[in-house]
């Protein structure tokens, strides 16, 4: 059903989705600067050099376990979008699956992130375990990081778009 004409179409809540999603989008960037360095060594079976892992490590023991309780503004902001693009899809009109999926890219990463991502890093940056374990982490660790860029990119691109607009005319 199409908004009531002077009714919010969700539309305004674009800055606050557009400053959510560009802060983890460079969260993500910081944390793909360690996570390449994985891609110096090709054979997924071997240990990453040591320089490698104790960078890698080093950066996650940082940013997950003594920066605590910055790490947790990260959580807040995963939050804290996924809330705005909900609420933005409650206000606009247009076709269900166009209203979903700002969500859909909100919540599949930050989903990710908090159950995989982060215990992996944490794991990691602790180096409790083998240099094999530790670099199959640090493997992980990235394509999940790939994944995470690629939906909040993409809500960034949908966002900066006019794709709420283009939304909010498909139910008209």
């Amino acid at each position: 059903m199409p908004p009531a004409a002077g009714v919010d179409d969700g539309a305004g809540l674009r800055p606050w989705v557009c400053a959510g999603a560009a802060f983890l989008f460079a969260v993500l960037w910081m944390d793909l600067m360690f996570d390449v360095t994985v891609l110096a060594t090709p054979d997924a079976a071997a240990a990453l050099p040591e320089a490698a892992l104790a960078s890698i490590a080093g950066y996650y023991r940082r940013v997950t376990t003594d920066a605590a309780p910055m790490g947790h503004l990260i959580a807040l902001v995963m939050v804290a979008t996924f809330v705005a693009t909900l609420l933005q899809a409650r206000r606009a009109g247009g076709p269900i699956w166009l209203r979903v999926l700002p969500p859909l890219l909100v919540f599949m990463p930050t989903s990710l992130a908090l159950t995989r991502v982060v215990p992996n890093a944490v794991r990691l940056g602790a180096r409790s375990v083998s240099d094999v374990e530790q670099s199959a982490l640090a493997r992980t660790i990235l394509v999940e990081h790939l994944f995470c860029l690629a939906c909040i990119a993409l809500l960034l691109l949908l966002e900066l778009s006019g794709f709420s607009r283009a939304r909010s005319r498909l139910s008209d």
